[in-house]
């Protein structure tokens, strides 16, 4: 074990700690000023372990981080603070650490990932070259941050995600995604008196879940998902209007333009009806290209730390991540927590593993910032 994995396993009562006090900060992401106090825990605890402030980026109204070292472009550690969980939560999923166990609303999705990451930096020398950005709205699809995490990530050469993993694994790959709303506009009619004067948007709408649904592609990864509908006032009253909510995810953006082509193509199928749509692409894919040079150097490091084996995977949930890929910066996400259980009741982390995913994130960090990529548009250093 190399003194960097033997230092962060020494500190893991402090970060234990340091999680706790994370996790008691609730902070649902629609909560500005819970999440707000959030932000302030988290730039205390990230000053306390680093040495330095951060710079907070309000601008939006809506709190986020930035700590740069040096030029802080050779590698940005990335992740954010904000939860699914309501206020009062911890009230029944309490925080509590036992059998090996770590759990509390928010611990695995992320809090344990954002304390790991300042506990990670806290044991390197030289932090030259490194950038944190720690944001308030990941959860709700970074409406305020976006733009923020874009530029980000096309000043720096390489991107840590610190998203909770995937049983243990690596995220090497990640699905994007689109969201469409359709809007349906029929004529109302009385269903018993004279149902042929309406437009029937009940009718319409199946027409139009069946056409969506055979976008989808199984050979390409591609799925199309209706999920939210609705239609209708009452039982006898033909509906003049319907709306369709339309979940997205695709491995590459030639589908993700393919569907959304289509989509947009969509005719109604009943005379006299009409329909809309809003929404689109959202986040970009992070395709296994983006990732592979910082896997390999991510399972070299582990290897050489002691800890074995390291898996990679492709999974269709979207993240940060993805917009960093789709700014053409080398990223890789996944390297947060190991447990499980985002956003369920049973969300949970393992504890034995906190030290060693740390000391992970530490040794790539100092390798990137001795050993830069590439990154976008330039030549190895």
């Amino acid at each position: 074990m190399t003194a960097i994995a033997t230092a962060l396993e020494a500190g893991l009562p402090g970060l234990l700690a340091d999680i706790e006090e994370l996790v008691r900060t609730e902070s649902p992401s629609e909560d500005l000023a819970a999440v707000t106090d959030c932000a302030r825990v988290v730039a205390g605890l990230g000053t306390r372990l680093t040495g330095a402030a951060p710079e907070w980026l309000d601008g939006s109204g809506r709190p986020a981080l930035r700590w740069r070292f040096g030029s802080g472009d050779r590698v940005l550690l990335l992740g954010h603070f904000d939860t699914v969980w309501p206020l009062g939560s911890l009230a029944g999923h309490p925080f509590e650490v036992a059998g090996g166990r770590l759990t509390g609303p928010g611990c695995f999705d992320m809090k344990a990932g954002v304390a790991q990451l300042f506990h990670a930096l806290s044991v390197l020398d030289d932090l030259d070259g490194v950038s944190v950005l720690l944001t308030g709205d990941e959860e709700i699809g970074a409406p305020t941050s976006r733009t923020l995490i874009e530029a980000e990530a096309r000043r720096t050469r390489a991107v840590l995600v610190l998203e909770a993993s995937e049983g243990g694994a690596l995220k090497t790959a990640r699905k994007g995604v689109s969201s469409y709303e359709m809007t349906l506009t029929g004529r109302a009619a009385h269903a018993g008196l004279e149902p042929h004067r309406g437009v029937n948007t009940t009718t319409e709408l199946a027409h139009q879940v069946l056409a969506l649904s055979a976008l989808a592609d199984p050979a390409t990864g591609t799925t199309v998902t209706p999920t939210v509908a609705s239609s209708g006032t009452t039982r006898n009253t033909v509906p003049d209007a319907a709306r369709l909510l339309v979940d997205v995810r695709v491995e590459t953006a030639a589908e993700q333009e393919r569907v959304d082509r289509a989509v947009q193509g969509l005719v109604p199928v009943l005379p006299d009806a009409s329909l809309t749509f809003s929404g689109g692409p959202d986040r970009p894919p992070l395709p296994a290209s983006a990732s592979a040079e910082l896997f390999g150097l991510a399972r070299s490091r582990y290897a050489e730390l002691g800890f074995g084996p390291l898996r990679g995977v492709a999974v269709g949930g979207g993240s940060d991540g993805n917009l960093t890929a789709g700014a053409g910066t080398p990223t890789l996400d996944g390297l947060g927590a190991v447990g499980g259980g985002a956003h369920a009741d049973d969300e949970h982390v393992v504890v034995a593993e906190l030290p060693r995913r740390a000391a992970l994130v530490a040794s790539l960090v100092a390798t990137l910032v001795r050993e830069p990529l590439a990154g976008p548009g330039r030549t190895r250093a």
